[in-house]
């Protein structure tokens, strides 16, 4: 065998795991500064909001 078989697909597999790190890295300080600013109030650890209870309807009395 070559001493360079295979070399060319790990390189691939390496370059393409870098750019998905860079990705993440990019995301994750995008996030990061939106939460810091206030543009993003809610969070994974904050309590999501209750879509499944029907708006409160004022009883009126009269």
């Amino acid at each position: 065998m070559p001493e360079t078989f295979g070399k060319r697909q790990r390189e691939g597999v390496k370059a393409r795991k870098a750019a998905a790190r860079e990705e993440r890295r990019i995301a994750r300080n995008t996030r990061k500064e939106a939460r810091a600013s206030g543009e993003l109030a809610d969070t994974w650890l904050s309590d999501p909001p209750n879509h499944d209870e029907p708006p409160a309807i004022e009883e009126r009395v009269g």
